[in-house]
């Protein structure tokens, strides 16, 4: 029961990130909230570390200082592809 629970919050985040416009940036936190678990943003974080689909742009997650967080394809490859969107914003 538990592993159907993961996977559809799963589902969420990633409908949730699919959403967020170029050039726009949510934070792991208000991931989490739109997917309907407001605690849960470590589990966004790890969740999206697998990612490798180009369809869900996990790169316009931040963290809620402002900084980039991690990114499974490289901390500057994620700051280039915000900036190459005009997401200029970040720390």
């Amino acid at each position: 029961m538990a592993d159907k629970k993961i996977s559809l919050f799963k589902k969420a985040v990633f409908d949730v990130v699919k959403k967020i416009p170029e050039g726009a940036a949510l934070t792991y936190k208000q991931v989490a909230l739109l997917a309907g678990r407001p605690k849960a943003f470590r589990a966004v974080g790890t969740i999206l570390k697998s990612n490798y689909d180009p369809a869900i742009p996990c790169h316009r997650v931040i963290r809620s200082d402002g900084t980039t967080g991690q990114y499974n394809r490289g901390a500057n490859k994620k700051i280039l592809k915000l900036q190459m969107e005009g997401f200029l914003k970040i720390k």
